[in-house]
Order: C-alpha cells, then structure tokens, then sequence
C-alpha cells in the first residue's frame, strides 16, 4: 500500500471514529436535555440558552483565535437569517423532549437532508435525480408512519422536530450558498456568536427563570458535551467526505434508543421501527448512490 492510499485509509479511519463519538456525545446532550425538563422542570428556552451558552464558553478560545480575521464577510444579512432559522430549529428540538420520547424525535429530525435536497433543487439550482426523489418520498412515507397523523393520538407538538427539520434545512441551504465565497471559520464563528443573543431573547420571553442546585450543574454539563459533540462532528467531517460518513451519522438513531431505554425505560411503538427503517435506508441509499458518483467523477477525470 503507498503512502497517499495509506493516508486516505487513516483519514477514513478517523473520520468514522469521530462520527461515532458525536452520535454518543449527542445522545448524552438529548438524554440530560429531555431529563433537565421533565424532571428538573426547566422550560425548553431556558435550556436551549444555557445549553448553548457553556457551549459558546467552552469554544470562547478558539474563536478568539479564529474571529478577528473571520469576521470579515460580504454576506451578513444572510449569516444573520441562517442563524434565526438554526435558533428557531433549536427552540423546535429542545421543546420536543418535553413532550415526545427521544428515538421518535431522532428519527423525524434526520428528515432534514430530505428538506435540503429539495430546497437545492428548487433554490440553488442543483440537479434532481430519480435516486433523490425517491429516497426523498421514502424518507418522509416513514416520517408519516412514526407520526400517525390519522391516530386519535395525534397532536400538533408532535410536528415539532419536523419543523426543527425544515428551519434546519434553510440553515443548511444557507450554509451551501456561503460555502462558494466565504471561508468555513467565518460560517461558524457567526453561528456561534449569534446563536446565544437569539437563544436569551427566546428565554426572556419565557420568563427568565433560572435554573438552581443540580439542575443547573446538569445545565453546564450540557454545555459542554454538546461543544464536544460539535468538535466531534467536525473533526469528522475535515477527515473524511460526507456521503461516506453518512452510515456512520445514522447510527445516532439506535444510540439515542438504547440511551432513551437506559435512562428513560422508554420503548418505541411498534409503528416507529417500520417508520424508522425507511429513514435510515433512504439515507443510506442516497448515501452509497452520491459515494458511487463521486467515484466514478473522480476516474473520469
């Protein structure tokens, strides 16, 4: 094996070691998110603030060393709405654990990248092929299912993370768009010095309450498991490319079941493994076709 396909190997390597990571920090920040509210009793703006405030802390060093000279950007009005729909998504998200089980919130969130292929056709051009629109159509046939919009059982809070989803998709379509002229460190620095004021306008709207004791302490832990999960993600997605990267990703739905079971005692439905299912082999399917062009692109070269 020579040197570059030694490299590429170790790269590969990394990029689904971090992945992995992320989905198990991430499965920790859902966990003491949908514990803080139903047994601490904080309201979800006052976790969405704080959780993103220790977050915003906790990288406060690395944006001191890469701000100053990512500030710079000819797209302000366009980071400052990415950042609105990306809170907006945030306060969706975190007020779903109040009233749904985890795995349920999981699975529908992972609908987004469905929104983003649709929104790349329609808004950035991009070209839309039978393998996306069907794995499109599959992924949100299971949404219906994990749903069950046509169940007495059926409320309108249910709908929350597939907002989450949807506003989440706008960010991303967003971030594609600044990614042909700005640099990478200018699109995250803005997120996450943005992000906090949003999150404090949304929790003075709820009242201000303040978390104490073990609540709170809970509360900073969050902080600072999400930046790790944010790293995590990061570090994953600097080694490797997204579409292979993307089976790894979707392992965050068994991982937040099992946490949700072992933490929570929670079973899914039995609709949600058929609804699920669907999710995760649109994703992965869409993942192995994309991979496989890319491939094939890079010989034709």
């Amino acid at each position: 094996m020579n040197q570059t396909a030694s490299k590429m190997k170790n790269s590969a390597i990394q990029g689904a070691l971090f992945m992995v990571l992320a989905a198990l920090a991430f499965a920790g920040v859902n966990a003491a998110n949908q514990y803080s509210q139903q047994f601490n009793g904080v309201s979800a703006p006052a976790v969405a603030f704080f959780q993103y405030l220790f977050a915003l802390i906790f990288a406060l060093p690395w944006i001191w060393r890469e701000g100053r000279k990512a500030l710079a950007t000819n797209h302000l009005r366009w980071h400052i709405l990415r950042v609105i729909l990306s809170a907006v998504g945030v306060q969706a998200f975190v007020s779903a654990f109040a009233v749904m089980p985890i795995p349920q919130i999981i699975a529908l969130v992972m609908i987004s990248p469905f929104f983003v292929i649709a929104g790349a056709a329609l808004f950035l051009g991009e070209k839309v092929t039978g393998t996306r629109i069907m794995a499109t159509i599959v992924a949100f046939s299971g949404a219906l299912i994990i749903l069950e919009p046509w169940s007495s059982a059926f409320t309108w809070s249910a709908l929350l993370p597939v907002l989450a989803a949807f506003v989440w998709a706008g960010a991303s379509l967003i971030t594609k768009f600044l990614t042909r002229d700005e640099k990478p460190a200018t699109i995250t620095v803005y997120l996450l010095l943005l992000l906090t004021p949003i999150n404090l306008a949304f929790y003075a709207g709820s009242g201000f309450a303040v978390p104490a004791g073990s609540a709170f302490a809970l509360l900073v832990g969050l902080g600072i498991v999400t930046a790790l999960a944010q790293y995590f993600m990061t570090r994953a997605y600097a080694a490797a490319d997204a579409a292979y990267l993307q089976p790894f990703d979707d392992l965050k739905l068994p991982i937040n079941t099992l946490a949700s079971w072992i933490v929570f005692a929670y079973a899914p439905t039995v609709s949600f493994w058929p609804g699920a299912a669907l999710i995760v082999s649109a994703s992965l399917y869409i993942a192995f076709v994309e991979n496989k062009n890319k491939k094939q692109a890079k010989l034709a070269a």
